[in-house]
């Protein structure tokens, strides 16, 4: 049987790189979609994934823009085959209190947030659904749970997205699709570490593990709701924040 094709989109960020090494060695043929502007961090992010050759590939894409992802999809498909695996891990933050935010604040984080699942998703469940398998997993936050200060933009995106998928695993359930969330917490990537370290600290002081998450920790997740046996888990959340959120 030829090797299952994943899509992570978000595929060169902190945890993207880590969710496609994941799945290169769980023996997928992986295509990392995100910006080609950044064109340092495409580099490396291909430097990274070397030891997997042809089997680890990047494509530019945003995710914000619907005709670019049916075009995109539509070419990984007719290049490696159809799409198994779908992992939405593209998000992007404009943080401010909703009395300084700004529409285009607002508008920006729902566009790729949001609704970039919807666009990922739309242009692969039909195939999916014919073919009679799928997996996609799409990564929130811990924040879509609780909120944050700062944040009404994001959370509500990331809250979204757990509806989201809780819908559409019931609208695929029957036809071999499972559709699962991941809510990582607080994780040693660019862009927490970007955080002033006295808030910093303050969070990881409100973790009960007492530190940061590692992004492969998330990414290890990933695999496992993307494996061919986690046929019976759907429509499910799974928490991965050390403790920072707990909910019955």
């Amino acid at each position: 049987m030829s090797k299952r094709v994943a899509v992570v989109t978000g595929g060169i960020g902190g945890l993207g790189t880590e969710i496609c090494k994941y799945l290169a060695r769980s023996g997928r043929k992986v295509v990392a979609a995100d910006l080609g502007s950044r064109a340092e961090r495409v580099a490396e992010f291909k430097a990274e994934m070397a030891e997997f050759g042809d089997e680890v590939a990047f494509e530019s894409l945003n995710v914000a823009d619907f005709a670019a992802c049916a075009d995109l999809i539509r070419k990984i498909e007719a290049e490696h085959g159809p799409i198994a695996i779908l992992v939405n891990a593209a998000g992007i933050t404009r943080d401010t209190s909703l009395r300084k935010m700004t529409p285009e604040q607002w508008i920006d984080v729902l566009k790729v947030n949001l609704e970039g699942v919807f666009n990922m998703c739309r242009n692969v469940v039909d195939s999916m659904s014919t073919r009679g398998y799928g997996r996609i997993v799409n990564i929130s936050s811990v924040n879509g749970q609780t909120g944050q200060f700062g944040q009404t933009n994001y959370s509500a995106a990331k809250a979204g997205m757990h509806g989201f998928t809780m819908a559409l695993a019931r609208e695929v359930a029957k036809k071999g699709v499972t559709v699962n969330s991941v809510s990582p917490g607080y994780c040693r990537t660019a862009m927490v570490m970007a955080v002033p370290e006295d808030v910093r600290n303050q969070i990881i002081a409100n973790i009960p593990v007492g530190r940061l998450g590692e992004p492969r920790e998330i990414a290890r997740v990933v695999d496992f709701l993307s494996a061919d046996d986690s046929g019976f888990i759907t429509g499910a959340n799974i928490p991965v924040n050390g403790g920072y959120f707990m909910d019955f």
